[in-house]
C-alpha cells in the first residue's frame, strides 16, 4: 500500500466560527469523498481553529458520538472508538479516535449510514447505492439486504435509482432518497434535474417528488429536512402536499446535514468538472442568478429565520465533502490512521482488567513495550 501523498487544504471561516463551536460546546467531523479523507474542525488550545485529517479511501457516509465513529470507505465500514478518559489529554488533544473493528463488504458504493438503535441495540444500517438496496453488516458476507423501493424489480448490482440518504425516526431508519424511480441501469442520471423522491420505508410510500438529486435526508425537531442538492436549496418536506419546502440557498452541491440547538450545518461541494452528471441542474442557474461561484465548505444555518450566521470554505484540494456529523462535548479530536507507525506505538488497557489498580491512560512512547506498559499499569500484588 503506497503512502498517499500530502494535500493542500487552506481552511477560512466566518469571524464567529470559533465563537459559535465554543458556545456550542462541539466540534464537526466530516467526510472528503474525492480526497478520500475524514476530517475534523474544532478549537485548539490557543483558541485558534483546528483542523485535522486522516487519509480513508473515499470516505463517505459517516455516523458519530462523542465516543464512536462509524465511517464507510470504498471496500470497508470503520469503527473507530475514542480511547481517553474523562479529563484526559493526548498531546492536548480531548479525544483520540482509534480504529478497532472494520467491516470488508466489497465496494457496493455506501453513501449514508446510521446506527439503529430503537431496540435496544447498535445495529449498523446503510445505504447501497449500487444494490439499491439498505442493508446491514454479515459476519460472513458483505451485506445483509434489508429494503428495497418497490419500484425495483430485483436485488441486482447495478446503481438505478441512486438511493442515498437515509434518516432516523426516534432511533430507528425511516426514510430514504433516490435520485429517480428508474429500474434500469443507470437510469437516474436521466432524471437527474427533477426525478427525485422521498421514500417512507416503513410503508413504502412515495411521499415527495419532483426532487432534484435530494441527499441527506434528516429528521428534527418535527420536520423531515433536505438538501435538494441538484437546486442549491436546503429545506423541508411539506409531508401534506407532497412538496419540498425551499428554506435556504447555499452555493454549491449539498451533500451533508447535521442539527445542534436552532443551527443546522450543512456540508457544500464543487461539481465535478468534466462531469456531466453536475451539469445542467438548475444550481447552475440559481448560481449564475446570484453572480456567485460554487464552494466546498459549510454554512450554519439558523432555523428560525433562515440565515446563514457562519460558514467555513476549503480552499485547495478537497472539492467534495459527502457527510457530516457533530462531537458533542468534544473541542479537540484526534484519531488514527495507518499510514505512520503511531497505531503501532499507542497501547491502551482496558480499565475493567482485574489486573488494574487504576484508570487505564494512553502513551506514545519511542520505549520498549514493557516500559510502556509500566507506565500504564500496576500489576495487582
Amino acid at each position: 500500500m503506497s503512502t498517499p501523498q500530502p494535500i493542500t487544504i487552506t481552511i477560512v471561516a466566518s469571524r464567529n466560527f470559533i465563537d459559535w463551536l465554543q458556545s456550542q460546546q462541539i466540534s464537526l467531523s466530516f467526510t472528503t469523498y474525492q480526497s478520500s479523507r475524514l476530517m475534523f474542525l474544532g478549537v485548539n488550545n490557543e483558541g485558534g481553529i483546528s483542523g485535522f485529517e486522516r487519509v480513508f479511501d473515499r470516505a463517505m457516509g459517516l455516523y458519530s458520538t462523542c465516543e464512536r465513529i462509524y465511517l464507510s470507505s470504498r471496500y470497508q465500514i470503520w469503527q473507530l472508538d475514542n480511547v481517553l478518559e474523562s479529563g484526559q489529554l493526548y498531546q492536548g488533544y480531548d479525544r483520540l479516535y482509534i480504529p478497532r473493528i472494520a467491516y470488508t463488504t466489497g465496494d457496493i458504493d455506501i453513501h449514508d449510514l446510521v446506527i439503529d438503535t430503537s431496540a435496544n441495540s447498535s445495529k449498523i444500517i446503510f445505504i447501497s447505492s449500487t444494490l439499491n438496496c439498505i442493508a446491514t453488516v454479515s459476519d460472513r458476507h458483505s451485506c445483509l439486504p434489508l429494503w428495497k423501493p418497490s419500484f425495483i424489480s430485483s436485488l441486482t448490482n447495478e446503481d438505478r435509482c441512486h438511493l442515498n440518504g437515509l434518516a432516523l425516526v426516534d432511533g430507528k431508519p425511516r426514510y430514504v432518497t433516490a435520485c429517480s424511480r428508474s429500474d434500469v441501469v443507470d437510469g437516474w442520471r436521466d432524471r437527474r434535474d427533477n426525478g427525485g423522491c422521498v421514500i417512507d420505508i416503513t410503508t413504502n410510500e412515495i411521499i415527495a417528488t419532483g426532487l432534484s438529486m435530494p441527499h441527506s435526508p434528516r429528521w428534527y425537531q418535527g420536520k423531515l429536512w433536505v438538501l435538494n442538492s441538484g437546486t442549491g436549496y436546503f429545506g423541508y418536506i411539506d409531508q401534506k402536499q407532497g412538496i419540498f419546502q425551499p428554506v435556504t440557498f447555499c452555493p454549491g452541491f449539498l451533500r451533508g446535514l447535521a442539527f445542534i440547538d436552532n443551527y443546522a450545518i450543512v456540508g457544500l461541494s464543487k461539481p465535478r468538472g468534466g462531469d456531466k452528471t453536475f451539469s445542467g441542474l438548475t444550481l447552475e442557474t440559481n448560481l449564475t442568478g446570484k453572480d456567485a461561484e460554487p464552494r466546498c465548505g459549510l454554512m450554519v444555518i439558523d432555523l428560525q429565520k433562515g440565515e446563514i450566521t457562519d460558514w467555513v470554505r476549503l480552499e485547495g484540494e478537497v472539492t467534495e465533502l459527502y457527510d457530516i456529523q457533530i462531537l458533542p462535548n468534544v473541542k479537540h479530536p484526534y484519531a488514527l490512521g495507518f499510514y505512520t507507525d503511531e497505531i503501532s506505538r499507542i497501547i491502551t488497557l482496558d480499565p475493567n482488567s482485574p489486573l488494574l489498580r487504576k484508570k487505564d491512560v494512553i502513551t506514545s512512547s519511542q520505549n520498549d513495550t514493557q516500559s510502556i506498559l509500566d507506565q500504564i499499569y500496576e500489576q495487582s500484588s
